[in-house]
């Protein structure tokens, strides 16, 4: 199902993995048609966007060069409490879960088990 009419929700991908980001990018803008969409590597492209684009929500990954998204996590909702921010890892263990918890992660899902349908509904539950 599609939600033509949403607001432009800005919206950051934080994966260093070219194709998983591209096949998150490709499925995310076939559900939200009007969602603006910027990608980043690692933390330090991921901070200057942040500031830049000021996104509304941020799925991140944990294992990113130079710095672990749940550290970029707590620095980004430190500075804009208000940004969502979804973690996707391929890592299902309960100490990560528990610190995706910790650092104002919104929601922690495993790589394995996403499926669209469950991210469509849990952006409609958290922006309309």
């Amino acid at each position: 199902m599609n939600f033509s009419g949403e607001v432009k929700l800005r919206t950051l991908i934080v994966e260093d993995n070219a194709t998983y980001r591209g096949l998150l990018r490709d499925c995310l803008q076939s559900l939200f048609p009007s969602m603006v969409i910027q990608e980043a590597t690692e933390g330090n492209e991921a901070s200057r966007k942040v500031d830049a684009l000021r996104p509304e929500l941020i799925f991140m990954d944990i294992h990113l060069p130079g710095e672990s998204g749940l550290q970029l996590t707590q620095r980004i909702k430190t500075k804009y409490p208000d940004t969502e921010v979804i973690i996707l890892t391929s890592y299902d263990i309960p100490e990560y879960r528990e610190a995706a918890t910790r650092c104002g992660a919104a929601c922690f899902i495993p790589k394995e088990s996403l499926k669209m349908e469950e991210i469509e509904a849990l952006i409609k539950s958290i922006f309309y």
